[in-house]
């Protein structure tokens, strides 16, 4: 695993790297019923995936696909590198090696492990007593690219590779590995025997992806020969090119391929960044990629644009006497993207400060007012390219959790911890994220597995269910109480405390103490009284009104030069030309096509305009208030602006929700020692993370509803990571965890107890919230030398329950997966667990076989 940079708390390995770097993380007061640990091992748990984590991929039988075509298929960056085995190795490059190498065992649709009949005709233990011995027989038609066969040589060489004895080799990952004494050739060149030191009942996670020893062979071979190209493979597909310039991977069908043969001649992997995906959807640059919620809803806006335009057409088609419609087709505004956020007062504003008598303001605001324009259209372009296009949804495999760090402040102590834990409701998170999407919401039971899976079973009641009252005695037994977070004040100058000392009341220098409802009286008695507001108020009210008496005053003078028609007709050309020519323009929405001359522009000799230059300042500051006084009448109380509740629509019921009722309550935030209890709540900013930061409110509220306050601060999605939730420097934040058909192994050092450093730091691996017991490190131990595959899932459930129980990370939901493709596209889209099988991607029989291709017969 590769070193960052923490300051508290390293995140290297105390002994081995996991097999892989899997990133972007009962009670009564206090006391742990030890009972509640005991997870459910019913088998009924985890018997069959739940419906909405099946694959959605459009399954046809390979006779059903078109032979030939080139798909595009997105990714979100260009990988560093082609070796999985790498620390800087990323999605791109486990789904390039998923092509092109073997898999020895892959994954079903419920996440286990499954033989791979194109490598293997049979793996299994052969011996237990006295070390455990497992032989592989290999396809005799499997081959190298280079046509050499594939045998214990390429297995003797990634194991040598990856054991972690060798630090030439700059390996990210070996877990397992280490436990292997030695491999040999069995009876014959097609059978691997491998020998263990240790039992390892996770032995079939290794050799998956199998690299050639061409590049395993030399620690050089390794460090340099696959990052940028593999030339020798078995797998359904080579790699053609790898072009960094157009940051695109083209993999090739691989005529030396035993299996059945590609159906698709080439398979382009096109880096598309995320925040981008709507674009290129949009520019037809891709047939599958995957998107978020924020593009599925753009994505059934544009085809509900789409059904009203063709209305309109069979509107206009059935006119007998050919009436000319109105913006038939795409003429109609949007009332969606970044014209919808244009306010009747923030439109007013813009216009004012465009074109007011500060020159420099007035240009930036010009500028700002383009580039709004240029986004109103460019989202328009995109809103129809965005059509024609399916979304393939299931459940990743993969879940979001709250973690909690417990290295140091108030969630050092499991009690708030726990009082944390049991203040969210799980339930209402998962529906907020999957119910929109048409996804089952039901927050996961398991750390270490999904619903599906073998070894999944709900230890949340290790726990305990969503408790507000609980949630208050835990963090009243922890000392945070409503009384703790008052604290004394220090009077100021002026006070009442002051003017006692002057007085000689006081028999001791120093200053007096108020505590906070005096210090608040001392301040409200410094406020202005509703007399001073309302004199104030109406002073500002006589100065407008003075400003549009001499205005209207300096218009009827120039009147009286002509008669009322024309002074009339003066008026509106000189009113319209120092407005831009376009002023109903503005009125409510920026509309796109709003082209106004430039500022440089020449004005007409008849154009009105108002002098001296503090006149203007004067007319520019009125525009800015009424801009102010628009913007505030369209806000209504609970809403936002421009949102307006039905007429007749009953006012909202001042009683509180029984979640958040008087009874259930602290009177005020919670403190200890006159120090509030507040969390430092760290949230990613950006564009893609929209989701994550309204879940991140929403615990936010759920919170403050047991008195614990939540400083939310946004980051950028480059330093998220790195700089706050691998150095420790938060105390709630939401990452996502992918799931594994190898708990024992993969889940060890996510939730590994932290061990001090000889330099003082913290070792935490891959442990972000701090938080880990020894027994939890015992029951992982167990669970990966217990060949006895139900013992093994037993240990696994009962570490679960303990990582419920220590509570520094709370499962909320699983991800969704979002993908995009061209109806045409078969046998890929939303995978969920299930491992892709290359060779029967393509197109639809008789659908188009991709952008550059010519369809084979």
């Amino acid at each position: 695993m590769s070193h960052v940079g923490a300051p508290r708390g390293r995140t290297c390995s105390r002994t081995l790297r996991s097999r892989t770097l899997r990133s972007v993380a009962l009670l009564t007061t206090g006391v742990l019923a030890l009972g509640a640990l005991s997870a459910c091992t019913s088998e009924e748990d985890g018997s069959e995936p739940s419906a909405a984590a099946a694959p959605d991929i459009s399954a046809v039988k390979r006779e059903g696909v078109a032979q030939g075509g080139t798909m595009r298929w997105a990714v979100d960056t260009m990988p560093a590198t082609l070796n999985t085995y790498q620390a800087d190795a990323d999605a791109a490059t486990s789904r390039i090696a998923g092509a092109v190498l073997p898999a020895l065992f892959t994954l079903d649709k419920s996440g286990r492990p499954q033989r791979n009949p194109d490598y293997l005709e049979s793996a299994k233990i052969v011996e237990r007593e006295p070390k455990q011995v497992v032989l592989y027989k290999l396809n005799q038609q499997a081959v190298w690219s280079n046509g050499r066969e594939i045998g214990a040589p390429d297995f003797v060489a990634q194991w040598r590779a990856l054991r972690g004895k060798d630090s030439a080799y700059w390996t990210a990952r070996n877990a397992g590995y280490e436990r292997i004494e030695k491999i040999e050739r069995g009876a014959n060149n097609l059978e691997v025997r491998v020998t263990f030191n240790k039992p390892y009942s996770d032995w079939e996670s290794l050799f998956s992806p199998l690299y050639p020893k061409d590049v395993m062979g030399t620690p050089n071979a390794f460090n340099d020969g696959a990052r940028k190209n593999l030339k020798v493979t078995a797998g359904p597909f080579t790699v053609k090119k790898v072009d960094g310039k157009a940051k695109e991977t083209t993999l090739a069908r691989n005529p030396h391929w035993w299996g059945e043969p590609a159906k698709l001649d080439q398979l382009i992997m096109r880096t598309v960044p995320r925040k981008e995906t709507a674009g290129a959807i949009a520019a037809r640059k891709v047939d599958i990629v995957e998107i978020d919620s924020t593009v599925v809803k753009r994505m059934a806006l544009a085809e509900k644009e789409a059904e009203k335009e063709a209305e309109r057409e069979a509107e206009k088609d059935t006119e007998k006497h050919g009436g000319k419609h109105a913006e038939s087709g795409g003429g109609q505004p949007l009332t969606h993207g970044p014209g919808a956020a244009i306010t009747p007062g923030s439109a007013l504003r813009s216009w004012a400060l465009a074109n007011g008598s500060d020159e420099e303001q007035a240009e930036e605001a010009a500028e700002a007012r383009k580039r709004t324009a240029e986004s109103i259209a460019r989202y328009a372009r995109e809103q129809k390219g965005l059509r024609g296009y399916e979304i393939r949804r299931s459940l990743e495999p993969a879940f979001t959790q709250l973690a909690l760090n417990g290295e140091s402040g108030p969630l050092a102590d499991e009690r708030v911890r726990r009082a944390v834990a049991r203040a969210i409701n799980r339930q209402e998170l998962a529906d907020t994220v999957l119910q929109p999407l048409g996804l089952q919401a039901k927050p996961p039971g398991s750390h270490l597995a999904l619903m599906g899976q073998k070894a999944y079973a709900d230890s949340s009641e290790a726990l305990g269910k969503q408790d507000t009252l609980e949630a208050q005695a835990l963090l009243a037994d922890a000392g945070w109480t409503p009384d703790g977070a008052k604290k004394k004040v220090t009077a100021k100058a002026g006070s009442k405390a002051q003017k006692k000392r002057a007085e000689g009341e006081e028999g001791e220098e120093g200053d007096e103490e108020l505590s906070e409802e005096e210090a608040e009286a001392a301040a409200q008695a410094k406020r202005p009284d509703a007399k001073t507001e309302e004199a104030e108020k109406k002073k500002a009210e006589e100065q407008k009104r003075k400003y549009e008496e001499k205005v209207a005053a300096e218009e009827k003078k120039k009147g009286d030069k002509d008669d009322d028609k024309d002074a009339a007709a003066a008026k509106k050309k000189a009113d319209d030309t120092d407005a831009g020519s376009d002023v109903p323009s503005d009125e409510g929405l920026y509309i796109v096509g709003d082209n106004k001359p430039g500022r440089s522009a020449p004005r007409p000799e008849s154009a009105h305009v108002l002098s001296p230059a503090s006149v203007a300042r004067l007319q520019g500051d009125v525009l800015l208030r009424q801009a102010a006084a628009v913007d505030d009448s369209d806000k209504k109380p609970g809403g936002v602006a421009g949102a307006y509740a039905p007429r007749g629509t009953a006012a909202p019921s001042s009683s509180a929700s029984p979640s958040a009722s008087a009874a259930t309550l602290p009177s005020g935030p919670l403190g200890k020692d006159g120090k509030p209890l507040s969390l430092r709540f760290v949230l990613p900013a950006g564009e893609g993370a929209e989701s994550l930061r309204s879940v991140g409110e929403r615990i936010s509220r759920m919170l403050d509803r047991i008195g614990v306050g939540t400083e939310i601060t946004k980051v950028s999605d480059d330093e998220y990571f790195k700089d706050h939730i691998a150095s420790g420097h938060y105390d709630l934040a939401l990452y996502s965890w992918p799931a594994s058909a190898f708990p024992a192994t993969d889940g060890r050092p996510i939730y590994a107890k932290p061990v001090p450093a000889s330099d003082g730091s913290l070792l935490v691996e891959q442990n972000y919230t701090r938080v880990g017991t020894d027994h939890i490190d015992q029951l992982f131990a167990s669970a990966a030398a217990e060949l006895n595959e139900k013992k093994s899932r037993d240990l696994v459930r009962q570490a679960d329950a303990r990582i419920w129980a220590a509570a520094g990370s709370i499962p909320l939901y699983q991800r969704p997966q979002l993908v995009a493709v061209k109806p045409t596209v078969v046998n890929a889209g939303a995978f969920g667990f299930q491992t892709p099988r290359y060779q029967d991607i393509g197109f639809k029989e008789g659908g188009a076989a991709g952008p550059d291709s010519k369809k084979k017969k």
